[in-house]
């Protein structure tokens, strides 16, 4: 029988996330987490399915209060949405994660899940494709990036090649790894989108300057800088992890036109090169994503409303054990 307990220990959570949690990938990795974690502070709400003692999954939420509901820890948001990708249930079977979803007091909005054990009779009232996430194989252009521009048609390499010639032009170089590059991203974005940047936000900002410090302590930071006749025209902030780049933010100069493409096929060249297994370049298509052939990766949502929680507690208190 399965029976339900809550942890809300901020250090038994660390416990639980390091001993049973599936690490594959950067966001699977506790530090990560916690970056987020310390700059927003949310009361974490774990909740553990047991059967006899032995942990069959886990659900990592927080109480998002301005938006009154759970979301997965940390809980980190800006604009009203969460930031971490590829967020995972891991669970024994599709049962588990049932009963961990029941066992959710209050409404909810779980967002980029993958790999997750789902009924299949949930609806899409509640479970449904959130977004998409993109990824560049190396190997399957056989670490080439000529194989890989075959892709495009003739008119569009023509197309791209004038594009970046026009930049070219001026002179483009770059550098890696200048930490005090990391500010003028923040700025570029901020200038780029405004309000909408999520590093308009003192709390994301903060929880992204933890993330870059512990990432740059470890070896795994990677920043590029794109350089156009002498001027800085775009930053972008990456990590490595095991045979995978993640490139994780960026900003452009408003004076480029056409930088962004010029920088995220660097780091493709760059990843073919290294032989990664896959460069990920987030959600988010921003207009250029599928026009470049990358691998789509569908990232799932699940919500729960206040009325969906008072409709199934009937099925919660007669299918599982709660304790407290």
């Amino acid at each position: 029988m399965i029976s339900i307990r809550i942890c809300e220990d901020i250090d038994e959570c660390r416990f639980l996330w390091e001993h049973f949690w599936p690490t594959e990938c950067i966001f699977d990795l506790w530090p990560v987490r916690y970056c987020f974690a310390e700059a927003y502070d949310r009361q974490p709400y774990f909740i553990i399915a047991e059967n006899n003692g032995i942990i069959q999954g886990i659900l990592p939420l927080s109480w998002i209060d301005e938006e009154q509901y759970y979301g997965y820890f940390p809980g980190e948001t800006c604009q009203g949405k969460t930031w971490l990708e590829q967020n995972r249930i891991p669970a024994k079977n599709f049962h588990v994660t049932e009963e961990l979803l029941l066992s959710i007091p209050g409404p909810a909005h779980l967002r980029y899940l993958t790999n997750i054990f789902l009924p299949a009779y949930y609806d899409n009232d509640i479970f449904n494709i959130d977004e998409t996430g993109y990824l560049f194989l190396p190997g399957a252009h056989n670490y080439s990036m000529e194989n890989y521009l075959q892709q495009f048609s003739g008119k569009t390499r023509k197309k791209l090649k004038h594009e970046l010639s026009r930049l070219e032009a001026f002179g483009v170089s770059y550098r890696h790894d200048n930490i005090g590059d990391v500010e003028y991203l923040y700025r570029l974005n901020q200038h780029a989108f405004g309000g909408q940047s999520y590093f308009s936000s003192s709390r994301f900002l903060r929880s992204f300057e933890n993330l870059v410090s512990w990432l740059n302590a470890k070896g795994m930071l990677r920043v590029t800088t794109s350089l156009i006749g002498g001027k800085i025209a775009a930053v972008d902030i990456g990590a490595v992890w095991g045979m995978s780049y993640v490139v994780l933010a960026g900003g452009t100069h408003p004076d480029f036109q056409g930088v962004a493409k010029l920088i995220n096929l660097h780091h493709m060249e760059w990843a073919c090169e290294q032989h990664f297994e896959a460069v990920d370049f987030l959600c988010g298509d921003f207009g250029w994503k599928e026009r470049f052939h990358l691998e789509p990766r569908p990232l799932y949502e699940i919500r729960i409303s206040e009325e969906q929680v008072a409709w199934h507690e009937p099925v919660f208190e007669e299918s599982i054990a709660c304790v407290q």
